[in-house]
C-alpha cells in the first residue's frame, strides 16, 4: 500500500488510500465513532505522521548500516587489520567507532528502534578528525571499497564514504530533534516566516 497523504491539506469528501484500507479493514465508516472527537479518519492522519517521520529515520539508519556493512567485518582477519589502520590513522578520534566500543549492542539498538546512538557516534568520530587524519582515514576506507564491485577506487572512495556517513548521521541527529518540537513550536516557526 502506498501512502500519499498530505497533513494539513484536508479536501474533503475526497478519502485517501489510508483512510480507505483503515475503513475496510475495520469494517467502519471513516467518520466512526460518529460521536467521538477521535474518528477513524483522525488516527489515519496520526497513523500517517508517524510513519513518515519513523521511515525517514528508519531508511537513514538502514543507510548507515549499509555503510558499515560495506567494511571489512570485525573479528575476521581482514576486519583486525582494517580496524586497527583505522585507530592508527585516526587517533583517538577513531575510538568513537571502533567495534569494542560500538559493536554489536549499537546495531542491534538500531534494529530495535533506537535511531540516535550509531548517528552521533558517527559525527562525533568525523568532527574530532584533523584535516590530515580525515584524509589518512579516507585512504584507509577506500583501500578495501576498491574491489570492483563499487566503481569507486582509492582515497575518493574512501572520501566519498565519510562524506555519505556525515550527511547520514545528520539527518538521523536533526530529525531526532522533532521529538522535543511541540505543534506550537510548529506554529511558532511558520508564524515567523510569515512574517519576515
Amino acid at each position: 500500500m502506498i501512502v500519499n497523504r498530505r497533513i494539513g491539506s484536508e479536501q474533503p469528501d475526497e478519502y485517501d488510500e489510508l483512510e480507505q484500507h483503515l475503513s475496510q479493514k475495520l469494517n467502519v465508516p471513516l467518520n466512526w465513532p460518529e460521536d467521538s472527537g477521535l474518528t477513524v479518519s483522525h488516527v489515519a492522519e496520526i497513523a500517517a505522521a508517524a510513519t513518515c517521520d519513523t521511515a525517514y529515520s528508519q531508511a537513514a539508519n538502514g543507510h548507515l548500516i549499509d555503510l558499515f556493512a560495506a567494511l571489512p567485518l570485525p573479528g575476521t582477519p581482514e576486519g583486525q587489520g582494517f580496524w586497527k589502520r583505522i585507530g592508527d590513522t585516526g587517533g583517538d578520534a577513531a575510538l568513537n567507532i571502533d567495534p569494542a566500543n560500538m559493536g554489536g549492542p549499537f546495531f542491534d539498538r538500531i534494529h530495535g528502534g533506537n535511531e540516535r546512538g550509531i548517528a552521533y557516534r558517527v559525527l562525533s568520530f568525523l568532527e574530532e578528525l584533523t584535516p590530515s587524519q580525515r584524509t589518512a582515514v579516507a585512504e584507509v576506507i577506500g583501500s578495501v571499497l576498491d574491489n570492483g564491485t563499487i566503481g569507486v577506487s582509492g582515497r575518493y572512495g574512501g572520501e566519498l564514504w565519510l562524506r555519505d556517513a556525515e550527511m547520514t548521521a545528520w539527518r538521523v541527529a536533526l530529525a531526532s530533534r522533532r521529538e522535543f518540537e511541540t505543534a506550537q513550536d510548529r506554529e511558532r516557526f511558520f508564524e515567523a516566516w510569515r512574517r519576515a
